[in-house]
């Protein structure tokens, strides 16, 4: 799978979009992430990989701000800043788009787009016609085929339904996207469309950081991918360097054969 990705021309050359210096975190003496670096380029997806309890969502929770970290220190655009909670998060343009979505069923893609943040008009009333305007425009550029602007959310197919939940996260000038198993429970056709949609995204200049079991998935959608086993980073790899066999025995035995063959 990996040489038949497309040669990597993202330019590392610069400063990173985000980045995660030795990030520390425990929970009752346990260390559910110790000391670990990672970052992202524009334009670039970044797979972040591992068992249950690697640690990867806790570190992921640290920069969209449900989490703390302990010591550490996140930097945008080469700058540190404090993300004390979720707010603090998308002050500094970074999203989370979560497994569950936080979609509210029994409304609209507009409504839902908007959702705490409504369009109002000069009466102050909310502006139902100007936010499904906007919400046309935006799916327009991420999604050309969706066309259930004014059914319920619940109405919509696994894969609809992600194209409304990004297309929140990018109205609202997301730099920073964290996409949270992203295609799980998706048939292959679902599959497909979110991952254009990812594909759109990256084109865009938006950093992606993609949680995911699926280490095909991986190879196919990312630039690079980073392996954690109990809190730590076992490595960070450009895609077609490694091989699903290399990542698997990142994930299982804790050991980066490409650093070990070194």
């Amino acid at each position: 799978m990996a040489d038949a990705k497309t040669p990597d021309v993202i330019d590392r050359s610069g400063t990173p979009l985000v980045e995660m210096r030795d990030i520390r975190i425990s929970f009752g003496g346990i260390q559910a992430v110790d000391g670990v670096s990672i970052d992202v380029f524009p334009g670039e997806v970044v797979g972040l990989l591992g068992h249950n309890g690697a640690g990867k969502s806790t570190l992921i929770k640290i920069l969209s701000g449900a989490y703390q970290a302990d010591s550490g220190q996140i930097l945008i655009d080469g700058q540190p800043v404090t993300i004390r909670s979720p707010a603090d998060a998308r002050s500094n343009s970074i999203e989370t788009i979560y497994q569950t979505l936080a979609l509210a069923d029994n409304l609209d893609a507009a409504a839902n787009l908007f959702l705490g943040r409504e369009l109002t008009s000069a009466l102050g009333l909310v502006d139902d016609s100007a936010m499904e305007a906007e919400t046309r425009k935006i799916m327009a550029r991420l999604n050309p085929n969706f066309r259930k602007f004014n059914v319920p959310v619940s109405a919509l197919s696994g894969g609809q339904r992600q194209s409304v939940a990004i297309a929140r996260a990018v109205y609202f000038n997301a730099r920073i996207l964290i996409m949270d198993e992203p295609t799980a429970a998706l048939g292959v056709h679902e599959t497909a469309m979110v991952a254009d949609l990812i594909k759109e995204l990256k084109a865009q200049g938006l950093g992606i950081f993609l949680i995911s079991h699926d280490t095909r998935e991986m190879l196919d959608l990312c630039d690079r991918v980073s392996v954690m086993k109990n809190g730590q980073l076992v490595g960070t790899e450009r895609v077609e360097d490694v091989t699903e066999d290399d990542i698997l025995s990142m994930i299982i035995m804790g050991k980066n054969p490409k650093r070990e063959a070194a």
